[in-house]
């Protein structure tokens, strides 16, 4: 994952000149519990009570295309925080509630006892604005008078500004335009373009200022009132001018929307209640994450730092999803190939075929004070979009869309060829064209994912394991829909071309010395013989001969690599070892999924099991029922939860996807097109689940519901329902 900005903390916190990548932790996410909500290309990130409270370092705000529109929004009664109750985000709808009542209030000699007033309040975001309704109850048996107060504020920051990088200069604040319900606050940027935040209040308060809108509260035994706010951003519409009927007409689009967003997908239910509600959650961050584009849906990465088209994360997302929701690797198809460079930009790291790392939209983005507003600096995201157009095509036989991007597939090769391999020794190599890029370009991207068993950097060109893995992959796949489109030279030549390479990488990255893959090859093609989880992902693309896949499998599930929880980017034996890193011993679920698909691929499907059940036991011991983007890599204890990692983006897209694409490893789900066939095979069942029912299970124009049920010594499979003439097949 990129983590552009430089530092707002002293150069000599930071020695080596990339760390420029690094995102400040002023304040941890942990602190205190953060409810992140989005709806297309807008997301918040609030506290538990729903309020936003500015601190410098947190990314606390209402953003819309990397600009914070709200940077304070804070509720208050007679000046005093309200006590929270309870707090959650909805299941399948991304609405915010907060349960709340009065604290003890004194006012004019009157003591109001605290738990008097209750308050709910909900909120979600829908088209560019934030809704929110408040309904405050007296449940005494007299009067309560009070004063309810909303503060607000905005501060018009880039992304990059609220994750510390520091500017030389500002747009312009424009005063405030006040009105009996509304209040609109501007913002004129260095690109020239205008921001503006509409703040909207039904009733009109009492008293309403350029920071605070006031209510005189005289409620009567019991009696209860609905509060209505609407904020719209960058000169985005709310539903109805009235906030009251715009906030339940698009409460219900939004419904509608959620609704219209798992249609198509496969639905998963087990004789595990904790293991349904972590399948929930993560369904329910999927939705909320995928953003439509003119090319389809697209999942955007993850809440905060990331709410935005990432080529690597949608595409592993996809992979992960393929099984249960094809269409989502549809759309990531279609939307990474009109984004793919037509032209070398040193300043974007682009090159012909390349596919796109990262897109942005706000100002610094715009003026090039940071180098992503469209940004090609990664290395695997170009083989990566070819595997995923095999695996939808495997997966739904849609020879159209294959036929679409062929282009696309041919320009992308292309560029591993002629770009990728920069110095013609046959491997795919990376080096940022632009110093302001990312100096590493793999999935580990931080400035000391990569090094040799001493701990020192190594110096690029930089030849990564698993991005040769990827290669050998893509070419494998190429050529297979090279056949289905009646090329059949083109394809005889990318067989060839992929098994000279993985004679070539044995040679190379195998390390006898440390038992697995050497994680990358430097300048001088000297290996880093570190172990590493790259090392796993050599056998996801099924690039590791037999045996040697069965010593990587031993080397990663050993104490050194596996805490209990899952394979750890880093083992513990090794110089640079650090449980607190962002790549260097933290645990990522995504990783530990592909790791576990090629566990599973290559037969070891008990190790791939630990691995499901270990990330599993994470979800359920986690907030909300969550998979972040990462946690720290400390041993698993008994009586207590993965340690989480002080900035990880929660709800993260790929970390979403990580048990249904464990689960699907797992069962060893297949399927055939072509003969309408669903195929399990040698299905594992873990011991955390009995049976598992896959309902809507579509292969061409049929469906299917499942039961799988796990049995002393293999997995029964028995067919609920057919419709059409669909073949379920089970291979053991």
């Amino acid at each position: 994952m990129t983590t552009p900005g430089p530092d707002a903390l002293p150069d000599s916190a930071f020695p080596d000149p990339a760390s420029e990548f690094y995102i400040p932790a002023v304040g941890s996410l942990t602190d205190r519990r953060t409810r992140t909500i989005k709806h297309a290309d807008t997301f918040a990130v609030f506290d538990d009570h729903g309020d936003i409270l500015y601190a410098i370092g947190r990314p606390d705000g209402l953003y819309h295309q990397d600009t914070r529109y709200v940077s304070r929004l804070e509720l208050l009664i007679d000046g005093q925080r309200p006590l929270l109750l309870s707090t959650t985000i909805e299941d399948r709808t991304a609405v915010l509630s907060s349960d709340m009542c009065n604290p003890d209030l004194y006012r004019d000699g009157e003591h109001i006892l605290r738990e008097t007033l209750h308050l709910a309040r909900a909120k979600f975001l829908w088209n560019g604005a934030c809704y929110e309704r408040l309904v405050i109850r007296n449940y005494s048996d007299r009067p309560v008078q009070a004063t309810l107060t909303l503060r607000f504020g905005s501060d018009f920051a880039d992304l990059f500004e609220a994750r510390g990088q520091k500017r030389q200069k500002r747009g312009t604040i424009e005063p405030p335009q006040i009105g009996k319900d509304r209040v609109a606050l501007g913002y004129v940027g260095l690109d020239g373009n205008r921001r503006e935040t509409l703040l909207q209040f039904d009733p009109p308060p009492a008293r309403l200022t350029s920071f605070e809108a006031s209510y005189d509260l005289d409620l009567a035994p019991k009696e209860w009132i609905p509060l209505f706010s609407t904020i719209s951003v960058a000169g985005m519409k709310p539903e109805r001018n009235g906030t009251r009927a715009g906030f339940f007409v698009a409460l219900r689009a939004k419904f509608r929307d959620h609704r219209t967003m798992f249609a198509p997908v496969a639905r998963i239910v087990s004789s595990n209640t904790v293991f349904n509600e972590t399948l929930r959650r993560s369904g329910s961050d999927l939705a909320m994450l995928t953003t439509r584009t003119l090319e389809g849906a697209y999942p955007y990465a993850g809440i905060p730092w990331f709410s935005t088209a990432f080529g690597r994360d949608g595409i592993i997302t996809a992979m992960l999803l393929v099984s249960f929701a094809p269409d989502v690797a549809a759309g990531v198809l279609r939307y990474l190939a009109a984004m793919q460079a037509q032209e070398e930009d040193p300043a974007a790291d682009a090159e012909p075929g390349k596919i796109l790392h990262e897109t942005r939209g706000g100002e610094m983005a715009m003026l090039g004070e940071v180098p992503f507003r469209r940004y090609y600096g990664s290395v695997d995201s170009t083989p990566l979009f070819v595997m995923l157009a095999g695996s939808y095509y495997e997966r739904t036989g849609d020879l159209g869309l294959i036929t679409r991007i062929w282009p696309n597939i041919e320009a992308a090769l292309g560029w591993i060829d002629r770009y990728g391999d920069r110095d013609g020794d046959g491997f795919v190599e990376y080096g940022r064209r632009n110093q302001t890029g990312l100096a590493n370009q793999g999935w580990k991207d931080s400035h000391d994912s990569v090094f040799h068993a001493d701990g020192a950097m190594a110096e690029g060109p930089i030849a990564l394991v698993e991005v040769q893995g990827y290669v050998y992959a893509a070419k494998r796949t190429a050529a297979v829909l090279a056949r289905q489109l009646g090329r059949a030279d083109r394809a005889t030549s990318l067989e060839a071309e992929a098994e000279t390479l993985r004679v070539r990488f044995e040679d190379a990255f195998w390390c006898e010395e440390i038992g697995t893959y050497a994680l990358a090859l430097d300048r001088d093609k000297r290996q880093c013989r570190v172990r590493t989880s790259n090392a796993g992902h050599a056998l996801f693309s099924g690039i590791a001969a037999g045996d040697r896949a069965a010593r990587v499998a031993a080397t990663l599930m050993d104490a050194a690599s596996f805490s209990g929880w899952g394979i750890r980017t880093l083992a513990t034996t090794e110089a640079r070892y650090n449980p607190m890193s962002y790549h260097n011993g933290s645990i990522w679920p995504h990783d530990n999924a592909m790791v576990a698909m090629g566990l599973a691929r290559y037969g070891h499907a008990d190790e791939a099991a630990r691995v499901f059940h270990g990330l599993f036991d994470a979800a359920a011991d986690t907030d909300l029922r969550r998979l972040p983007e990462l946690f720290c890599g400390f041993p698993r204890r008994r009586s207590r939860s993965p340690v989480s990692y002080p900035v990880a983006c929660s709800p993260q897209a790929w970390a979403s996807a990580t048990l249904p694409g464990l689960l699907a490893a797992a069962i060893g789900l297949r399927f055939v097109p072509e003969r309408n066939e669903i195929r399990f095979d040698r299905p594992v069942l873990p011991p955390f689940l009995e049976e598992v029912e896959l309902h809507g299970l579509k292969v061409g124009n049929c469906e299917a519901d499942v039961l799988l049920r796990r049995h002393a010594i293999d997995v029964g499979v028995t067919v609920l329902r057919r419709s059409g003439p669909v073949n379920v097949v089970t291979v053991s």
